[in-house]
């Protein structure tokens, strides 16, 4: 209670002034501006003139900081967006899903799952999973995964890789044809129908 009555003293207009267009501007005994439209947007300016706020009718609220940081949020779809100086951009969403789109044109995307995907310029595509696995796509659509028990995948216009910790090198072609590359430097190769060709 005692912290209402200190806000609400705080809060005294000191000075109203109603223009002739609709619009009060209420300057308040701690310094704040409040400016009022017809339309139901209000801009609030702090006492220092550091912070603007600006209310919309709409439930939008955009925020102007000190560092020149520039949040705006949107009702409609309850997402924050922040807009810093250095030329980042944030934006929040409901389920937790926090986008960063960099100067450079690099997006980094983390899903409420906790999964990474970062897109970059140059077209290349990194994906990062909360269970270690790491899958980049490269521009022209080849593909590497990269799973935490040491295997790694390779997936091209021409085959799919499956290379293992212990050496071992399992390859399957377009055409179907099968290559098996052991750790001892044995080699078994089968052909699209499944008949092995090689094996030494």
């Amino acid at each position: 209670i005692l912290n209402q009555e200190r806000r609400k003293s705080e809060e005294e207009v000191q000075e109203k002034i109603e223009c002739r267009n609709g619009k009060v501007e209420e300057v308040l005994t701690d310094g704040r501006r409040i400016l009022t439209f017809r339309n139901g947007t209000k801009k609030e300016i702090s006492a220092d003139k550091r912070t603007t706020t600006i209310s919309f009718s709409n439930g939008d609220v955009k925020k102007i900081m000190p560092d020149q940081r520039v949040i705006y949020y949107y009702a409609d779809a309850q997402t924050t967006h922040t807009a810093y100086p250095d030329g980042l951009e944030v934006l929040q969403f409901p389920n937790n899903q926090i986008e960063k789109h960099y100067p450079d044109g690099t997006q980094e995307i983390v899903f409420p799952d906790h999964t990474v995907k970062c897109l970059y310029s140059d077209g290349l595509k990194e994906t990062f999973f909360p269970d270690g696995t790491l899958v980049k796509v490269e521009k022209n659509g080849d593909k590497i995964v990269m799973f935490p028990n040491g295997q790694k995948e390779i997936h091209t216009a021409q085959f799919k890789r499956r290379e293992y910790p212990d050496g071992t090198v399992k390859t399957v072609y377009r055409n179907g044809r099968r290559e098996t590359k052991y750790s001892t430097g044995r080699v078994q190769i089968k052909d699209e129908e499944g008949n092995l060709i090689l094996d030494k």
